[in-house]
């Protein structure tokens, strides 16, 4: 039976794969619900989990791909692959509203690209004082500081390494969890009592997941306005970073 059971999952790899991840990120709301009461969205316990998962796969079977690299879960490969990815990015773009953004402002505007420029050059000086020195990994952790997705996104653009890559999404995770704890602690002192306040937060945070998490915490009513500019952020670094802001730091580090 259980021989059965094995190879229909190796036969079926994607699907297995996707029937894996559910049970993960199911696992990992019930988590976020029970043990953090809501402070850590249970997308950031799935990353950890995916993350610690990785690392298991790469130490017993000596790959470079993590799980994947286990041939019962050899689907997870096809399925956290590029075409996937880039899917996965086209699709949350078309959940935004062109009309419901312009309420943002002008002060939107400035606050998603304050959002994107300032955390990227924290990652690239942290990334540089901890001994990478190159354009391309500096430019990939800085991108990991904008979102977790687009520092594997530049990454693979400009010919990243994958320890660098992971590097960028533990950055990207960092920055997430920091928000979400965060947010609920310093909503007074930021004046988060507005859709305006919360499109601006969500403009300089920048993190889709810690930003909704953390106006969750804060005030429900407001989450749909912090996430609508945050989602911004995901489009904006995987142009920026790959063009603008790799080749102004080559053109620094030169």
């Amino acid at each position: 039976m259980l021989a059965i059971f094995e190879k229909a999952i190796q036969t079926n790899g994607l699907i297995a794969a996707f029937a894996f991840i559910g049970l993960i990120a199911y696992l990992s709301g019930i988590i976020s619900r029970k043990l953090t009461f809501g402070r850590m969205h249970g997308s950031a316990v799935a990353i950890l989990i995916g993350l610690g998962l990785a690392y298991w796969g790469g130490s017993v079977t000596g790959g470079q791909k993590g799980l994947a690299d286990v041939s019962l879960f050899a689907g997870i490969g096809l399925m956290g692959g590029a075409m996937m990815r880039d899917f996965a990015i086209v699709a949350t773009a078309f959940e935004v509203q062109p009309h419901e953004a312009r309420k943002a402002g002008l002060i939107g505007v400035v606050a998603l690209l304050l959002g994107t420029v300032v955390p990227f050059i924290i990652g690239a000086s942290i990334a540089y004082s901890l001994g990478y020195s190159d354009a391309v990994s500096m430019t990939t952790i800085g991108a990991g500081a904008v979102t977790y997705i687009v520092g594997p996104v530049t990454g693979a653009a400009i010919g990243a390494s994958s320890d660098v890559m992971a590097l960028s999404i533990a950055t990207g995770l960092l920055k997430a969890i920091l928000v979400m704890i965060g947010t609920p602690l310093a909503a007074k002192f930021m004046g988060l009592r507005t859709p305006r306040s919360a499109m601006v937060f969500g403009g300089l945070a920048g993190t889709v997941s810690g930003v909704s998490a953390g106006l969750a915490a804060t005030d429900r009513r407001l989450v749909p306005y912090g996430a609508l500019v945050a989602t911004f952020h995901t489009g904006l670094g995987c142009f920026m970073g790959p063009s603008i802001l790799y080749f102004a730091t080559k053109a620094i580090m030169s």
